[in-house]
């Protein structure tokens, strides 16, 4: 009998033996590797300190789940959702970002909700005088004024319609200076690159080297709120709507309160 037969005919005697006294084939189990699920949330500039806060409150009990966060304007973060680029959640400081999104299927239906509103505020630098209210802005004293680009921030957008409102806008068009996004505005007031800015109440509240003017009524621009959505796209779209279940929970609220944001 060649050696091959024999060494057949064993290996069928011994798993025979084996059935007969009850003790189970070997067979190798296939080994589960439990990997941690990626969230990228691109957010308006004006988010950054309140959700970084926010971020290891909820790894607290979804220790597998890592956020990522991507800040900028929210009219840059909705092109670069347009263009393909990944991204699960999108959190706009405007409604206008989020319907163009809406508007062109790129959002999961029914993941949208408004996540807080906020207030428009002039700042000045702390050792600026005399400067009281937006028509102070025409003073001579003050030779730039720094503002979100309209087209891609929304705290721009809305600083122009309220220095439209008022009359303001050509008389000060010489003296803008725009910026990115609201934080560049709010480094250029305290760096003494612009005497004046236009940013969010949440903004002037993180910085001791600005002060509040005043604080733009309500009536002279579109209202300011923060829409959030899933984006259809995502591969991750059951963590992604947990994420944002949790942003409008006690403990995230309690931190968008924190910062000024308005929560309702």
């Amino acid at each position: 009998m060649k050696r091959r037969q024999i060494f057949g005919f064993l290996g069928v005697a011994v798993a025979g033996l084996l059935l007969a006294i009850g003790l189970p084939l070997f067979t190798p189990s296939p080994v589960i590797a439990q990997s941690n699920t990626s969230i990228l949330v691109s957010a308006a500039a004006s988010l950054k300190d309140a959700l970084e806060e926010i971020k290891p409150l909820y790894q607290q009990s979804k220790s597998n789940i890592n956020i990522t966060y991507n800040f900028g304007a929210s009219g840059a973060l909705q092109q670069q959702i347009e263009q393909g680029a990944p991204a699960d959640i999108f959190i706009s400081a405007a409604k206008r970002q989020v319907d163009a999104l809406e508007e062109k299927g790129l959002l999961l239906p029914g993941s949208r909700t408004n996540l807080a509103n906020n207030r428009l505020v002039l700042i000045v630098a702390q050792d600026v005088v005399g400067i009281s209210s937006f028509y102070n802005l025409t003073d001579s004293k003050i030779r730039k004024i720094a503002i979100g680009e309209p087209r891609s921030v929304p705290a721009g957008q809305y600083g122009e319609q309220v220095l439209k409102k008022l009359n303001l806008y050509d008389r000060v068009k010489s003296k803008l200076v725009f910026a990115n996004n609201v934080r560049q505005v709010l480094a250029a007031v305290e760096s003494g690159n612009a005497e004046a800015g236009l940013v969010y109440a949440t903004d002037a509240r993180i910085s001791n080297k600005v002060k509040v003017v005043v604080a733009a009524d309500d009536k002279f621009h579109s209202p300011i709120v923060y829409p959030v959505a899933i984006i259809k796209s995502s591969k991750n779209a059951s963590a992604a709507k947990e994420f944002v279940q949790f942003l409008s929970d006690s403990q995230a609220k309690n931190v968008l309160k924190k910062y000024g944001f308005i929560v309702r």
